[in-house]
């Protein structure tokens, strides 16, 4: 199954999509700008192989929820995310909020 719902952080909507696969669920909170998203997130690959394309994007792992990624601290981020003030360790919703 795949859900996709509004998610609103101070007045400003994001897209939450959650896809339940078997054993695990990949979750992500998207605007047009940068995403968050679940421990699937392959950050190196981003900042390597994908460098060129200026992904900027952040990792929160041991979540399951969509509430849970609003509000766990980031584990690893995106070199175009940390030029954005989107450090490791930041909550969700408040790199989100970096990514208006």
């Amino acid at each position: 199954m795949v859900d996709l719902s509004p998610v609103t952080i101070n007045g400003h909507t994001f897209i939450a999509v959650s896809v339940l696969l078997p054993k695990t669920t990949l979750l992500s909170v998207s605007n047009d700008k940068g995403y968050i998203m679940c421990g699937a997130l392959d950050v190196g690959l981003l900042n390597e192989k994908l460098r060129d394309r200026k992904i900027i994007a952040g990792r929160a792992v041991g979540v399951r929820t969509i509430e849970q990624l609003l509000n766990a601290p980031l584990e690893s981020v995106t070199l175009e995310a940390e030029e954005l003030g989107i450090l490791p360790g930041m909550i969700g919703k408040d790199a989100l909020m970096k990514m208006i």
